[in-house]
């Protein structure tokens, strides 16, 4: 099967789990919402997958193999990239330098600038003088040239004003239309839906919704019955 599959995966932290028997399957050119409440361990369940964290109970696949005993890089080797909270750019480097960490070659650069052409100007700029937006942006570039199956974000909104955010939501699409499953988790919730084909609402660490983006955004009774887990 050609999915990333969660089946029944507890995260424990300190005294006890924060995410309890969470299933859930990222399909190929399909974004998956996953929004709640803050605490509601998300975050956590994203860094499980990554290998991040090691989840204390379930089983995370690939084509249907265990990524049980694989380490952070051997999953992204396998094309599993994660984008954690805040913009983790290289703030000395350039964008373009910034870019061929993880594309390795000139030629993915280039690859990764046409496909960001809101970089093409700033290309020489250090990436720390960058606006917030501009360096999400080189964060969502690095991700592409990275050649990603699928793609986890985390919270990429963070700090930034929903006009700004907007502006990203066209990119994460891209990356869904080249093939590439997406696991979305953001606190504008309604934002996501707009982009997201799937979605799930986890409240107190387990999952009280699953379906249809479409659904869940046009329903406000449905998503803050989910919110509250009732």
């Amino acid at each position: 099967m050609n999915a990333l599959v969660l089946e029944s995966v507890t995260v424990s932290r300190g005294a006890g789990p924060v995410i309890s028997d969470v299933s859930l399957s990222v399909q190929p050119g399909r974004i998956t919402a996953l929004v709640g409440p803050n605490g509601a361990g998300k975050t956590s369940l994203l860094e499980s997958v990554s290998g991040i964290i090691a989840p204390s109970g379930g089983t995370i696949t690939v084509d249907g193999a265990s990524l049980a005993t694989l380490s952070r890089v051997q999953r992204a080797r396998r094309g599993i990239v994660h984008i954690e909270q805040g913009r983790a750019v290289f703030p000395s480097l350039t964008v373009a330098e910034n870019i061929r960490l993880t594309a390795g070659s000139a030629e993915g650069v280039e690859a990764a600038l046409a496909r960001f052409p809101e970089l093409e100007k700033r290309r020489s700029s250090a990436a720390g003088l960058l606006s917030g937006g501009e360096q999400q942006m080189v964060v969502l570039a690095r991700a592409f040239a990275s050649r990603p199956r699928f793609l986890l974000i985390d919270e990429m909104s963070l700090g930034l004003a929903p006009v700004v955010f907007m502006r990203l939501l066209p990119m994460i699409q891209q990356f869904a239309e080249s093939g590439v499953g997406v696991l979305l988790v953001e606190q504008f919730t309604h934002l996501a839906l707009s982009v997201a084909t799937d979605a799930l609402v986890v409240s107190s660490g387990r999952v009280t919704y699953e379906g249809a983006a479409a659904d869940l955004a046009a329903s406000p009774d449905i998503l803050h019955a989910a919110y509250l887990g009732s």
